[in-house]
């Protein structure tokens, strides 16, 4: 196979998927994993076989992808203001799957109202992320309108993403469950979970968790500490073309990796068999790796590079190579890649 490619160690990964399948049954939570991390209809099947409730998407193409592929309970965990032509698509959807969708406003109620008619939704909160979403102090006021205007309002939902900082995780679940509290516990579904709290959630204010990175993992959760290596069940596979010194190049740069890099990440990503390397530039097709004081591999050398972000990654490409025991064992067409609307 030709360079650069992602692969997916499935064994791992069913291990992962196993893994935060067993810990939401064990404490009473509902698993509705979030599939714009993987966005592929294989992956998202085994969730579903191992007892999630049902899937979150990020937009009405995703649903609709999966939709398409068979899966029959969807939440779109977006505040969506409904285009014409997204209002069409939303309503063929809502005939086609149960559908749930998300709600930070009024107007946004109303609107999808009258141009869609009555929905499933959540209000979203913001419990400390400070993007979309209400103050919990508020959203009694919003499930009241919503309901006013025709909807069947489901419950509350909020996304930790404060979590995703060194030592902000166990932080970012109290928020997370204050947040519930605060907005009203009484609704039917409380709806929290990102990937770095979803260990941490307690039975009580959040009764579902919506991860999302957990089934493949990446250099961000290794330096969170959310992970171990041996939970990174994706990686990129780059071939050296070129070293100088202490730095090597591969052939896998910001098209394929990726560019995310938070202010406190130590790099543009990580390699499994060089802990102390670390990546520290992008071109669109370079990754400058910096090797301290080991020599570089050789040119022509194959290296595995865990991605940032791996939602991002995923999205750059068209398949996902699968192995099993080190052999590549089957490919998986990324079904959902660029469904961004």
């Amino acid at each position: 196979m030709e360079t650069p490619y992602l692969a997916v160690d499935v064994d791992v990964m069913d291990r992962n998927l196993r893994a935060m399948a067993s810990a939401a049954q064990e404490r009473g939570l509902a698993l509705r994993p979030h599939a714009k991390t993987h966005k592929c209809l294989e992956i998202a099947r085994r969730q579903i076989e191992l007892g999630a409730a049902g899937l979150t998407v990020a937009t009405v193409s995703e649903a609709e992808v999966f939709a398409d592929g068979g899966f029959d309970d969807l939440f779109i965990a977006y505040p969506i203001w409904p285009s014409p032509g997204r209002a069409e698509r939303l309503r063929r959807l809502a005939g086609q799957v149960a559908l749930r969708v998300g709600i930070d406003s009024v107007e946004s109620a109303e609107a999808l109202a009258t141009a869609v008619g009555p929905l499933d939704v959540l209000v979203e909160v913001d419990s400390g992320h400070h993007r979309s979403g209400v103050r919990p102090a508020d959203a009694a006021a919003l499930i009241e309108a919503a309901s006013k205007a025709g909807h069947s309002v489901r419950g509350i939902f909020t996304f930790p993403g404060h979590s995703y900082a060194p030592g902000a995780p166990e932080q970012a679940a109290l928020d997370e469950a204050r947040a519930m509290v605060d907005a009203g516990p009484h609704a039917e579904v409380r709806s929290g979970g990102s990937t770095p709290t979803a260990r941490l959630a307690g039975t009580g204010p959040v009764n579902e968790i919506r991860p999302g990175v957990y089934v493949l993992n990446d250099a961000q959760q290794i330096e969170l500490g959310t992970c171990d290596w041996a939970d990174v069940a994706l990686t990129v596979h780059a071939t050296v073309v070129s070293r100088s010194g202490n730095r090597a190049i591969v052939d896998a740069g910001s098209k394929v990796l990726g560019a995310d890099r938070l202010a406190w990440a130590t790099g543009f990503g990580r390699l499994p068999e060089f802990p102390g390397a670390r990546i520290v530039a992008q071109s669109e097709h370079h990754a400058t790796i910096e090797f301290g004081d080991e020599a570089p591999p050789a040119r022509g050398d194959i290296l595995r590079v865990a991605p940032n972000h791996v939602c991002n990654t995923v999205n750059l490409a068209d398949d996902l190579i699968v192995f099993s025991g080190g052999e590549p064992v089957d490919r998986w067409r990324v079904a959902a890649r660029g469904a961004n609307t």
